[in-house]
């Protein structure tokens, strides 16, 4: 059976098409549970309006589905609390500044 912990591992190889940086250091996965391989992520997206929206939560869905025990994986995408660059983690602070300063 899938542990919460290996359920968020699989989601940070899950990137925001946009900037290219793991859903999990931007803060978008709000909560995961678990139980007898039925998964639920609450996640949000950097913007309401988010055109990429489906094909970030269908990339979440296939990423979580390949762990051992997984029967089940529902995404429900929310947006309160609104998003901040705040939740984001330190590595994905540091890959923002690197992509930013690679357009300088």
């Amino acid at each position: 059976m899938a542990t919460v912990e290996e359920i968020r591992q699989a989601l940070k190889g899950v990137k925001d098409p946009e900037l290219g940086i793991s859903i999990v250091d931007l803060g978008l996965i709000y909560g995961i549970e678990e139980k007898d391989g039925l998964v639920n992520v609450t996640a949000t997206l950097t913007y309401p309006g988010c055109p990429l929206g489906p094909q970030i939560m269908d990339e979440m869905k296939r990423a979580i589905t390949g762990l051992e025990g997984v029967k089940r994986v529902d995404v429900e995408i929310v947006f309160d609390p609104p998003w901040t660059k705040e939740m984001m983690s330190e590595d994905g602070r540091e890959e923002l500044d690197l992509l930013r300063q690679s357009f300088i």
